[in-house]
């Protein structure tokens, strides 16, 4: 069968994050025998088709060189708050679309999966229209979360889920969300996360490195919550050593803020490390803490667990829920409740077996992030599809 992905987020060399999860489903496929494909934007005029692993990559163009930034940056939510930023999406969009036609008319493409469903679904439904292709999309978080803010993105959202031969989801958070604004049925939709790079989860924590977090240092995350838990920890006598890892515009109001809390001297914040060293960042970790609201899935989180790592995060943190236990090896604490994450913090360090019970939980999630495994997942899901 040939499958062509469409994503905005697409590996660009070996060590580049974005995407880079795709590119692992795109692989695994491969490995079980599919012809898998790929179109993706250009990014800052490096268009054109390339190969990564034996994928084949169609970077397409969508505006002059110097315009071409709405993808890979990580910024494309806020770009299109902007007319210009709008007239590139839809650029972007209907240039893949064209993409996908243009395979599809040559005979190589059996099924489209694409990626969020905005900017990747909507080509793919523009592509689907006059008997093309049928196509799956995938949500992966940030594309549910402007559902909530825009009117017009809910209304063009019903259209392309609700036309899609199938919707899958990286979590049963964002399966919900996304039913609720879409009229489709949660039950109906696969819950698969995207598998993880499990060749660099393969040493074990060792523990002894205090409480550490990883993310973006944005205000979604809520790294200001875990600094003011720890101070809490300090008050009663706990100075835990806390290593925040990640960088973004907050650092330097929570670094002002870890020093009015009186915790500098136990606070690192190391920022950005590359994804090949971040298991060696948080590896030795005794507590892993996920505070963010509303994540698509916390792949952090579960990275930790599979590493044997105890995992703290928030009721409202989003598809962490589906990872992190409420008891054993993790905790889930109410949003904003900096009391109640200290307490859980505390409680996991003071609990030697939560560490085991981590490492057992972490088997099991090891299996679930398995890209053969999620592979396999959507290899039944293509051919019910397709073949049915």
């Amino acid at each position: 069968m040939h499958i062509l992905f469409v994503t905005h987020a697409y590996p660009r060399w070996d060590g580049d994050v974005a995407g880079a999860f795709i590119e692992r489903l795109a692989v695994a496929l491969g490995e079980r025998g599919h012809a898998v494909s790929v179109v993706a934007p250009s990014d800052a005029g490096k268009g054109g088709h390339d190969a990564r692993h034996g994928i084949p990559v169609n970077r397409v163009r969508y505006a002059a060189p110097r315009r071409e930034t709405l993808a890979y940056r990580g910024t494309m939510v806020d770009a299109v708050g902007s007319l210009g930023g709008k007239l590139a999406a839809g650029r972007l969009m209907f240039a893949m679309a064209r993409a996908v036609r243009r395979a599809a008319r040559a005979g190589r493409v059996d099924l489209v999966h694409a990626h969020w469903w905005v900017p990747g679904g909507v080509s793919a439904w523009l592509a689907s229209m006059d008997r093309g292709p049928a196509y799956v999309v995938t949500l992966h978080g940030t594309d549910v979360a402007v559902l909530e803010r825009s009117g017009i993105a809910r209304a063009l959202a019903r259209r392309v889920l609700q036309g899609a031969a199938a919707v899958t989801a990286v979590s049963s958070f964002l399966a919900e969300r996304a039913a609720a604004v879409a009229g489709l049925d949660a039950e109906a939709m696969l819950v698969q996360p995207m598998p993880a790079d499990l060749v660099r989860l393969s040493r074990p924590s060792a523990g002894g490195g205090g409480v550490i977090t990883v993310g973006r240092l944005v205000a979604q995350k809520r790294v200001d919550l875990l600094l003011e838990a720890v101070a809490r920890l300090k008050e009663q006598g706990k100075a835990v050593p806390l290593t925040v890892v990640g960088d973004g515009p907050l650092r330097g109001a929570l670094e002002e803020h870890a020093e009015r809390l009186g915790i500098t001297a136990t606070t690192r914040f190391v920022g950005e490390v590359k994804p090949q060293d971040l298991a060696r960042a948080i590896g030795d970790a005794d507590v892993f803490a996920f505070p963010a609201v509303g994540e698509g899935l916390g792949l952090a989180a579960a990275e930790a667990l599979i590493l044997g790592i105890p995992v703290v995060a928030t009721r409202s943190g989003g598809g962490v829920t589906d990872i992190v236990p409420t008891e054993g090896a993790g905790r889930l604490v109410d949003a904003g409740d900096a009391g109640a994450m200290a307490h859980a913090i505390g409680e996991l360090l003071d609990n030697p077996a939560a560490r085991s019970l981590a490492t057992s939980l972490g088997a099991a999630l090891r299996e679930r992030f398995d890209p053969q495994r999620v592979a396999q997942r959507f290899d039944s899901l293509y051919d019910r599809l397709v073949y049915a």
